[in-house]
């Protein structure tokens, strides 16, 4: 028994007596300056156990380095997890700096280049745990993977630049579809308004028609939605449906007793349901004011060939009225003049020439506070194109009358307004 443990304890030692694999650091080291360093390289490290399973205890070495030759050999450094040495470089009596090395296994030496990492050091533990210098893994992190986990993750159709949803899986996937579509809460897309009902209001709303005491038939911008949502009010005063009115669609049918008189104001208030492609009308539409052909003539005098009259408290602060026209003149004999007139201010005038068949213009007027600002282009088929600006001071709250006029410079030819069109913006 006695030759037994013998043999056993001097086995155990030849094993211990080869020791573990060493790897060997080798260089060259110089200052900044390009002398060779001379001082001394103090190197510690914790318990670890070395890829070769030897258990390398905690401790430190210090190694002379002389006109800048460095050579020590060290047990190669652990991955999982990670152990590192710390190397403390002294030189001329005191500290220089410090750095950290991962020694990896290998067969021929290495440079000090190839072992620095830099340091991410921890917090000692509250139970006294050594602090841990170095990269660290994800596991090495309470609770890290954990947290990790819990987060959402992306879907099989995650894509960058699309709304996010989170999918049946908890994770996180791109709604697909067309930049304008809408998204539904079933992370599905679709035309905004589709499988619902939008609705929207109209506020301040004139119903257009003529207000002269005789006319009973007015118009509104928008087909009301629902018809009793309308509230419609003459001078202030609200109208009651079936008594002083009827609302068939968009049309409203003053009854006798109650036709607005000239000079009256009449305001629409009113729900409507928005279109099918979801876009909800907020303010009343453009309105017609006036369209036609209007009349001809063959005078040398200036004489009216059409007309339009807006009624008094149609139009308000920041409406815009367009006008636009279309003259023709039959004929190769005179030349001819015509003009535009906004109640008592002359929008366009000029003066065509006998070999202009046709003629054009634009004009708009600007509703403002107190006046109008007054702007109008016009060409004709020779008639260079000129456009002009001016202000007016005619008052339009009481109604304001659009006159087009023209008159020839000799008998033979004939001038006729072919069509005009005057349009309300609100």
């Amino acid at each position: 028994m006695i030759r037994r443990m013998f043999l056993a304890a001097v086995c155990l030692a030849s094993a211990g007596a080869e020791g573990p694999q060493l790897t060997t650091i080798q260089d060259l080291l110089y200052k900044a300056d390009g002398t060779p360093f001379n001082g001394t390289l103090t190197i510690s490290w914790s318990s670890f156990q070395s890829p070769d399973n030897s258990n390398i205890v905690t401790q430190s070495i210090t190694v002379k380095v002389i006109a800048g030759i460095l050579r020590v050999q060290l047990v190669p450094s652990p991955t999982s997890p990670a152990s590192y040495y710390t190397v403390v470089y002294n030189s001329d009596g005191r500290v220089q700096f410090q750095e950290t090395w991962l020694v990896p296994s290998s067969a021929q030496p290495l440079r000090v280049s190839a072992l620095r990492v830099t340091p991410v050091t921890l917090a000692p533990t509250t139970g006294g745990g050594q602090i841990t210098t170095g990269p660290i893994t994800e596991s090495q992190v309470t609770g890290l993977l954990a947290d990790l986990t819990a987060r959402p993750l992306e879907g099989p159709a995650f894509a960058t630049g699309r709304v996010a949803f989170i999918n049946t899986l908890g994770s996180i996937d791109g709604v697909s579809g067309n930049l304008s579509d809408c998204l539904h809460v079933d992370g599905s897309s679709g035309a905004c308004g589709s499988g619902a009902t939008s609705t929207s209001f109209m506020d301040g709303d004139s119903p257009s028609g003529i207000v002269n005491g005789s006319n009973t038939t007015f118009t509104l911008s928008q087909t009301p939605s629902p018809s009793t949502s309308v509230a419609l009010y003459r001078n202030g005063i609200v109208q009651k449906a079936g008594q002083d009115y009827t609302l068939s669609g968009s049309t409203v049918a003053f009854v006798a007793a109650s036709v607005p008189q000239a000079g009256d104001t009449l305001l629409a208030y009113y729900r409507v349901a928005g279109t099918s492609s979801g876009t909800s009308v907020s303010y009343p539409a453009p309105q017609v004011l006036c369209s036609g052909t209007g009349a001809a003539t063959t005078g040398v005098s200036m004489a009216s060939i059409g007309a339009c009259t807006i009624p008094a408290g149609l139009l308000l602060a920041g409406d815009r009225v367009e006008i636009h026209f279309n003259l023709a003149h039959t004929g190769t004999a005179s030349a001819f003049t015509f003009e535009v007139v906004w109640g008592a201010t002359p929008i366009l005038n000029r003066t065509g020439a006998t070999s202009d068949a046709m003629v054009t213009g634009r004009l708009e007027a600007a509703i403002l506070a107190s006046g109008s600002q007054l702007s109008s282009q016009s060409w004709g088929t020779v008639l260079p194109f000129t456009a002009s600006l001016a202000p007016s001071t005619d008052a339009y709250s009481s109604g304001i009358a659009i006159n087009f006029q023209g008159m020839l410079a000799q008998t033979g030819d004939t001038l006729t307004l072919a069509d005009y069109t005057v349009v309300r913006i609100p």
